[in-house]
């Protein structure tokens, strides 16, 4: 038997408060860690992306020290 949304929301409505706290709270944490597996996935491209970018010569790279460097005295 397959049960709609509407009545699974109104069986875990007439849960107790305490199980509802509960399946709410893993419910959100669900979506955090869906959230996070998004986001590292899309930093790995990044950084795939900009690793080819320097092995291929698009980019120069800078000693950090020269980077902040530039990036201060535009700030002034």
């Amino acid at each position: 038997m397959k049960i709609t949304m509407e009545e699974m929301t109104i069986e875990l409505l007439g849960l107790p408060v305490a199980k509802r706290a509960l399946l709410a709270k893993q419910l959100i944490s669900s979506l955090d860690n869906a959230e996070r597996e998004d986001v590292e996935a899309l930093w790995v491209r990044e950084t795939e992306a900009r690793y080819a970018e320097i092995e291929n010569g698009a980019v120069e790279c800078q000693p950090v020290h020269e980077a902040l460097k530039e990036a201060r005295e535009q700030l002034k």
